[in-house]
C-alpha cells in the first residue's frame, strides 16, 4: 500500500516526488539548491546526467511505501523503463529555503 503523494511530511520531498511521478524537469529543477548532490547506492553521481538517465529518460516513478525522519527518509517502491521495478530508500537534505541540498537512493 502506497502513501499519497499529497500526505508526505516534508513540502520538498512531496514536491520531488510529485515531480518525478509527472515526469516535471522544471518543477524537479526549480526544488534543487544551488550546487546540489547526489548519490546512488553510497557513490556521488553527476546529478543532471543521473536524472535524466534514471529518472526523465526512463519514465522513473516512485511509490512510496513508508517515509520517517519528519519525511525526509522515504521506503519506495521505484520503476523505470531501465531497470523495471525495485525497492529504494531516500534521503534528503533540506535547506532553510525548503530547497533540496542533497539526496540519496539506493536499494532497500
Amino acid at each position: 500500500m502506497s502513501i499519497q503523494v499529497n500526505r508526505l511530511g516534508d513540502p520538498a520531498v512531496r514536491a520531488f516526488v510529485a515531480a518525478v511521478n509527472s515526469h516535471d524537469r522544471a518543477a524537479f529543477e526549480a526544488l534543487l539548491a544551488p550546487g546540489a548532490t547526489m548519490s546512488d547506492d553510497g557513490s556521488e553521481r553527476d546529478i543532471a546526467d543521473w536524472t535524466e538517465r534514471e529518472i526523465f529518460s526512463s519514465n522513473g516513478h516512485m511509490d512510496v511505501e513508508s517515509e520517517s525522519d519528519a519525511g525526509r527518509t522515504l521506503l519506495v517502491s521505484y520503476r523505470n523503463d531501465t531497470w523495471g521495478e525495485m525497492r529504494t530508500k531516500w534521503r534528503f537534505s533540506v535547506d532553510d529555503a525548503g530547497r533540496i541540498t542533497h539526496f540519496e537512493t539506493g536499494q532497500a
